[in-house]
């Protein structure tokens, strides 16, 4: 079922950038607006959970520690 939207107080320079990039590919504001939505939500295939996993952990700033340290730390500590 198709949902109306409202964008409140959206930054003149975003919604001139959208109207320019509308207009080069022919469309108008709204629905170039609903094509920029749909992409920016697709999941690629190859985006697959060790991927995503990925970005968030360097997001977060953490590193990955492999199993096998974790392993030689816990014997270590026994």
């Amino acid at each position: 079922m198709p949902v109306n939207l409202s964008i409140r107080n959206l930054d003149d320079d975003v919604a001139g950038r959208m109207r320019i990039r509308a207009a080069e590919h022919g469309r108008s504001t709204e629905a170039e607006v609903r094509v920029s939505l749909a992409e920016a939500l697709v999941v690629a295939p190859a985006d697959d959970f060790d991927v995503r996993a990925a970005r968030i952990r360097a997001s977060a700033g953490r590193q990955q520690t492999p199993a096998e340290i974790l392993q030689a730390d816990s014997r270590n500590e026994r």
